[in-house]
This record gives structure tokens, sequence and C-alpha cells, in this order.
């Protein structure tokens, strides 16, 4: 029996350096937080997990709210930070690193953490999910590059090309069976 992993990339928030953890979502996020809860309401969701910032578990609250279930949060599912998070970094200087990030796993800019990093705190989470959770349907709150970091684990077509299309937010739903990921469909229409 094949388990799904529903890959929520949290809506829009405003970035503040230095306050990664708790920063909440935007109005238009707030918005597009009820639209993930509509998309996901009839889709048989058991569990639902975030990483523990703020605006991935209220991007997936609207759905916990609806469906009556609680939110079980990891800090090892939280975004890479791939360099410090103190100030605001020019869009095309994380651009860059987070391309080579994926073409270099052990690359990262200063106080930044390396997509090999990422992976080896997010990737037993997922696979505890996937066995604990066998055959059952969970939604995962989550930040666009720890998402593709997670995806390109267990399929290397994810990578920084799928990245830079996502949205947010984003819906993927992904297949698996076992450990191997079967496919991945969006579900979000932007």
């Amino acid at each position: 029996m094949n388990t799904f992993l529903y890959f929520v990339r949290h809506a829009v928030s405003h970035f503040i350096p230095g306050n990664e953890r708790n920063r909440g979502l935007s109005g238009q996020g707030k918005r597009d937080a009820a639209r993930v809860a509509e998309i996901l309401k009839n889709e048989g969701i058991d569990i639902i997990v975030s990483s523990s910032y703020a605006r991935a578990i209220e991007t997936v609250k609207p759905l916990a709210d609806l469906l009556g279930k609680e939110i079980l949060a990891f800090d090892a599912l939280s975004e890479r930070a791939i360099g410090t998070v103190n100030v605001d970094l020019d869009d095309d200087v994380l651009l860059r690193a987070a391309q080579k990030s994926f073409e270099d796993l052990d690359y990262c800019l200063p106080e930044g953490e390396t997509t090999r990093q990422a992976r080896e705190r997010a990737i037993p989470v997922i696979r505890q999910l996937l066995t604990d959770y066998q055959g059952r349907k969970i939604a995962v709150g989550t930040h666009g590059n720890i998402m593709t970091i997670i995806l390109h684990y267990f399929d290397n077509r994810y990578g920084f090309e799928f990245f830079i299309q996502t949205t947010k937010p984003d819906i993927y739903k992904a297949e698996f069976d076992g450990f191997v990921l079967k496919r991945v469909e969006r579900l979000w229409k932007p």
C-alpha cells in the first residue's frame, strides 16, 4: 500500500532579518492558506506535520482546523539557510548560491547550511514518517529549498530548476512505495 506525502510550501511571508522562526504569513499568505485547505480537504489527509517555523505551520493550520487534526512540528524540517539569516541578501546572490548547492552538496555561503547538512537532518524524519504512517496520507508544511532537497534525495530530477518554478504557496502530492518515490503531482493552481 502506497504512502502519500503532500508537500505544502508555505504561503507568502515578509522577510524580517534575524526572525526566521517566527515570521508569520502576510494577508495574502493567509488567504492562500485558506485555499490550500480547500484544495486538500477531500484528499483524506490522516496526519499533518510541519516545519516548526511559524509561516509553515500557519499555512497548514486552516487545513488542520478544518479536519480537526493536530499539527506535529519538527525542527528538522525547517528551511535550509544557504547563508546568514541575519541580513537581507540580494536575491541574485541567493539564487546563484542555491543553484551551486545542488551541483556541490557541500557548498553554502558563510554562516549557511549545505545541501548535505540539510538533507542529513530532514531525510530521517521523512523516512520515519514513511515507516510509521505507511499507507496513509500526510500533509507536510514545508519550505521551498528543503522540500526540493527532500525530493532531490529520492529523485535527482528535482533540483534547482524545479525549485525556481515553485510558488508560495505550492502543493506537491508525492506517492511513495516504501522509500521509492513513484510520482509527483502538482495540486496548486496559481
